[in-house]
């Protein structure tokens, strides 16, 4: 442990982090954020200005943020992830030994546990936590440093130099990858569509999720809000396996051979009077609407397994 660095400080705010986002599902607001305390007293986790937050106390920093950026909008900082699925941050400007930097680069020498706020909505800015993550890499060229979710971290530091694991990198790159979009996709989508299903305006969270347009494997499928519909479970269902189809300018349809069945309520009044009807929540920001040409690929698969359920 770094010197000076309080005994139990960092492991206390990522577990308090764990319970008070229900395991990551929750993006806290800057206020939720104050209410951490620790030895009785409150202790700031995020930078109040900056990106990389780094105690006075501390040799290493404690976390670092990625500010949301809205669809179409250049980011402040160019923040990325790589071909090897490996995520990057930017160092704090241009000077290697700036303190920031030199913080970040602490925790890549000891191997610490860090606290990634990436940003996924705004007014007020609210921020998806993902911890703990670990920096594996600094890449000088590029003034940046490498860093991957707390899974693959052994296997990024053992793996790093060894060329004959090559497949077995990319593979667990991938799957961190995966593991730290589908959260952020979630709560940037429920934050846009204020946590409510955009078809039924249910309400709960806990039975909301993102739905993609396209699928996040295929070509078109970015893990973006305008790629993004909140649903609760059943339509999100129904829209997957194309039960329920939305045209291009917000309409439901479903599919025809349901409309003619007769089951209990929850296909009456679930599915079969949707028909026809538009959707009942879109957010307000036209930039964080779903992208109309997503719209119109998805509804063309529905309209083609209509067809061929019909045939």
């Amino acid at each position: 442990m770094p010197t000076g660095e309080p005994d139990g400080l960092r492991e206390a705010a990522i577990d308090w982090l764990e319970m008070r986002t229900d395991s990551g599902r929750e993006p806290l607001t800057r206020e939720d954020l104050s209410d951490f305390h620790f030895a009785k007293n409150e202790t700031r986790l995020i930078a109040p200005v900056q990106g990389i937050w780094k105690p006075g106390n501390y040799s290493a920093a404690l976390s670092f943020r990625t500010s949301y950026t809205a669809p179409g909008e250049t980011p402040p900082y160019e923040d990325s992830t790589g071909v090897d699925g490996r995520f990057r941050y930017k160092w704090r400007g241009t000077d290697p030994n700036h303190p920031e930097n030199v913080g970040l680069r602490e925790a890549l020498n000891n191997h610490l546990p860090l606290i990634w706020f990436r940003g996924v909505a705004q007014s007020p800015a609210r921020y998806q936590v993902i911890a703990p993550v670990f920096i594996v890499d600094e890449e000088p060229e590029q003034q940046q440093f490498v860093f991957v979710a707390a899974e693959d971290a052994q296997a990024a530091f053992e793996l790093s130099g060894s060329a004959h694991e090559t497949v077995a990198r990319r593979y667990l790159n991938r799957m961190a990858k995966v593991r730290v979009h589908q959260p952020v996709f979630r709560s940037m989508v429920l934050s846009a569509y204020e946590n409510r299903c955009t078809v039924c305006m249910l309400a709960h969270p806990s039975l909301l999720d993102a739905a993609h347009i396209v699928p996040d494997n295929a070509e078109r499928g970015v893990a973006s809000v305008v790629n993004g519909l909140a649903m609760c479970k059943i339509h999100h269902a129904a829209f997957d396996w194309y039960f329920l189809g939305i045209r291009p300018d917000y309409v439901i349809e479903i599919r025809h051979d349901l409309l003619e069945e007769v089951d209990g309520p929850m296909l009456k009044h679930g599915l079969q009077e949707l028909h026809g009807n538009s959707l009942m929540t879109v957010p307000k920001s036209r930039r964080q609407r779903p992208e109309r040409d997503l719209l119109e690929h998805k509804y063309e698969r529905f309209r083609n397994a209509t067809r061929n359920d019909v045939a």
